[in-house]
């Protein structure tokens, strides 16, 4: 499934006009947050805003908006849509939809996103409700990515008081939707483009993060990949532990042992890791903890790898089902640190799940 801003890359230098669509403000039980977003042609759709009957209403908005060519039909605007009376979904709260026609003109805005998503940098996209005007691009201290298409009436405070997508109102008492578009965080390092590296990574590029995929084999890397999806082939890939994020997520799946051991050193030898997972059963872990001992490292440092990989009740060993339990891994570590704070049941089981994977088993 393509993302929308990928969507978008491909319609606009194609001249299809859409609609993108935004969860611009919820209210209640909902299907998903503030910020999802769906893009909708005369005949195709892509990603997702949840709740099927949500999107059908939403495809019949924006179609309508399509089909009309009258300025006054083709306004940024928002909806408020019921779930529950309007169309009979039991999470029964309200959701607010913002709709907004891209066209060639969203060109540049695209790329500016495109960029910021590659680089890991968050971008405010400030767009003109009830209005046909363009939408111009802000970074997260409300300053204008483009001096030349800064709005007076928009204070950096408009920005600064929200960590989420919202509507606002400027100076002019004028209405914006001011959506935050995240970067594809965290950096996974993948080290491996072998079946199940492939099959990992195929599944990260549906999630919101961002894969470097690193391989000696060139040959070994698909030709089409999501824009998220940075590839490094490199004779060195040693190298690249040492170049990638502090907090970054490595995976570690090579073709050779040999390889492996020497980027599991070095991973462990990092101070700034959040998690590094190596592929392998408890023998290859009992292995690698006895030579690493033997080259400096230290037990505490040898208690931050995980092996094997994966949650558990997943045994398969197919690819795919590696590649399941694996990002499964993944997304309950990125939501542990996301919502630290709540004292859920949930969370602290998985906390206790995970932190037991990291010790090592007789």
């Amino acid at each position: 499934m393509s993302t929308w801003l990928e969507a978008l890359q491909t319609t606009v230098p194609a001249q299809e006009t859409c609609v993108l669509v935004t969860v611009a403000g919820i209210q209640g039980s909902t299907p998903r947050e503030e910020g999802a977003r769906m893009v909708y042609t005369a005949t195709r759709q892509f990603d997702t805003i949840g709740g099927g009957h949500l999107e059908w209403r939403a495809a019949q908005i924006a179609r309508d908006m399509l089909a009309d060519s009258t300025p006054t039909r083709r306004m940024n605007h928002i909806e408020r849509i019921a779930l529950g009376p309007s169309l009979g979904q039991c999470c029964g709260g309200v959701v607010f939809l913002a709709f907004e026609i891209i066209e060639q003109r969203a060109a540049a805005m695209l790329s500016g996103l495109a960029r910021g998503c590659k680089e890991g940098v968050n971008i405010w996209r400030a767009v003109p409700l009830e209005t046909n005007d363009a939408a111009v691009l802000y970074d997260l201290k409300g300053s204008t990515c483009n001096a030349s298409s800064a709005v007076d009436a928009l204070t950096p405070d408009m920005f600064l008081s929200r960590s989420a997508t919202h509507i606002a109102r400027d100076t002019q008492g004028r209405r914006w939707l001011l959506d935050l578009c995240q970067a594809h965080l965290p950096q996974v390092v993948l080290f491996g483009a072998g079946h199940v590296g492939t099959a990992i990574v195929r599944m990260l590029s549906t999630l919101p993060c961002r894969v470097l995929w690193v391989d000696e084999r060139e040959d070994m890397f698909p030709a089409d990949l999501p824009m998220q999806v940075t590839i490094d082939a490199t004779d060195v890939p040693n190298a690249v532990v040492a170049k990638a994020e502090p907090g970054a997520y490595f995976l570690v799946m090579t073709h050779s042992h040999s390889l492996d051991q020497q980027l599991t050193e070095q991973i462990l030898k990092r101070e700034d890791v959040a998690w590094f997972g190596l592929i392998g059963s408890y023998t290859k872990r009992k292995q690698f903890e006895h030579r690493l001992q033997d080259r400096g490292v230290t037990v505490e440092q040898l208690n931050k790898m995980t092996c094997p990989i994966g949650i558990p009740g997943i045994y398969g060993k197919e690819p795919s089902s590696i590649a399941v339990a694996v990002v499964a891994q993944l997304v309950q570590l990125w939501e542990l640190r996301a919502q630290p704070h709540k004292n859920s049941p949930v969370l602290a089981t998985t906390a206790a799940v995970l932190a037991s994977s990291n010790t090592p088993q007789n």
